[in-house]
């Protein structure tokens, strides 16, 4: 089965600290501490929009692979059914606490994966990261657990947020896409 093109998956531009949000003199935050953020992160949230503009937040487990964020939904659940309108996407993750805490907000495009060697590679990441009750089988284009399929989706950062609160709070702004670098690696594409 045939997959959407994914896009490629960016480098990361240098962050841009975001002063009006940031302690006077914050030392920016290195990408490489949200990306680790975002491969660490239990859960995530994911926010679509309902075919009638309203919001829908839901929680989610992810898995980076290829730059992107991956996330699964079953067919007739309400994520999906918004992400056929329309695939733009806030994905967030971090804490509910105050002090010491990391919080990221990744902005992009919501795009299926059905290609079987990349979601055949992707059950092995949930498996790895969730445990053997997290296996997933693939079976047209989909993962199945149980009999049910679950769509998966890949999210590439179009823009993403951090705000890190320690003893200086530091806002920062990465923008991918046109701002990436030349020559910044690409995902593998699915076969067509």
């Amino acid at each position: 089965m045939s997959t959407a093109a994914q896009p490629a998956a960016p480098a990361a531009p240098e962050g841009t600290l975001i002063p009006g949000f940031s302690s006077p003199g914050a030392r920016p935050v290195a990408w490489e501490t949200v990306r680790g953020a975002l491969e660490r992160a239990e859960i995530s949230w994911i926010s679509t929009v309902r075919p009638d503009g309203r919001p829908h937040v839901t929680p989610l487990m992810t898995v980076v692979a290829d730059g992107c964020l991956h996330v699964t939904t079953g067919p007739g659940e309400r994520k999906a059914r918004n992400l056929a309108q329309n695939p733009q996407v806030v994905v967030t993750t971090g804490t509910n606490v105050f002090e010491d805490a990391l919080d990221v907000v990744v902005e992009g495009t919501a795009v299926p994966v059905t290609d079987g060697a990349a979601l055949r590679r992707l059950a092995e990441r949930w498996r790895c990261k969730y445990g053997d009750e997290w296996t997933f089988d693939v079976e047209d284009g989909a993962f199945v657990h149980d009999g049910d399929p679950a769509l998966v989706f890949a999210v590439r950062p179009e823009v993403v947020f951090a705000y890190e609160r320690t003893a200086e709070h530091a806002a920062m702004r990465w923008r991918f896409g046109d701002a990436a670098p030349s020559g910044a690696p690409d995902a593998p594409q699915p076969a067509s």
